[in-house]
């Protein structure tokens, strides 16, 4: 891994010259078309999965790409979704799992969280991932971790719906719901029709 020091100057020197038209009219206007929420596992980089350019998405990582319903007080994952949906206009929301996510593996195999109880209390989001991947036939009782991912890009669907702002939109059909599960040994992605979750 490079010095990370050293990527601010190769970013001036290399890369910003060739974007620089792209960074001066960001500099004016912040119109992403996605809110991208994921898991904040330094494997799964959002513009370089969708290949994006600077100013298309607008990113919230989280610890499992978990996303608490809605609930009135202040919230960072609630303002930010608020902010894309109400203010940015963002035209989708894709979730994105992932395979061997720390969060769903400390849950699939039941770790003991005693001494990191934040990360527990903040795991408690996906406790209806947990039940729904527990009641599949394949996997009864003790969810495997692919299965307990996949069930939590559905818990975190449904729970994304309870937000005002998403439900707004999603009746008002300016904003569609997206489900990824990113693969990181083969780069693939699997897809969950958030649609039918959030109905």
């Amino acid at each position: 891994m490079h010095d990370l020091t050293d990527g601010p100057a190769r970013f001036r020197r290399d890369v910003f010259p060739a974007k620089a038209r792209l960074f001066a009219r960001l500099a004016m206007t912040h119109r992403p078309k996605t809110l991208f929420i994921g898991c904040s596992d330094a494997r799964v980089v959002p513009e370089l999965i969708t290949q994006s350019e600077p100013g298309e998405l607008f990113v919230v990582r989280t610890a499992g790409n978990l996303v608490p319903a809605y609930a009135s007080g202040p919230d960072g994952v609630a303002a930010s979704i608020e902010y894309a949906v109400a203010v940015l206009g963002v035209k989708d929301i894709v979730i994105c799992g992932h395979s061997a996510c720390g969060a769903m593996t400390a849950l699939a195999e039941e770790h003991d969280l005693s001494a990191t109880p934040v990360i527990a209390g903040w795991l408690r989001h996906a406790d209806s991932a947990t039940a729904r991947a527990a009641a599949v036939p394949a996997a009864p009782g003790t969810p495997d971790v692919a299965t307990l991912v996949r069930a939590n890009v559905h818990a975190q669907l449904q729970n994304l719906a309870t937000h005002p702002s998403v439900a707004r939109a999603v009746a008002a059909r300016t904003l569609t719901l997206r489900g990824w599960i990113f693969d990181i040994a083969t780069g693939s992605i699997e897809t969950i029709d958030g649609a039918a979750v959030a109905a």
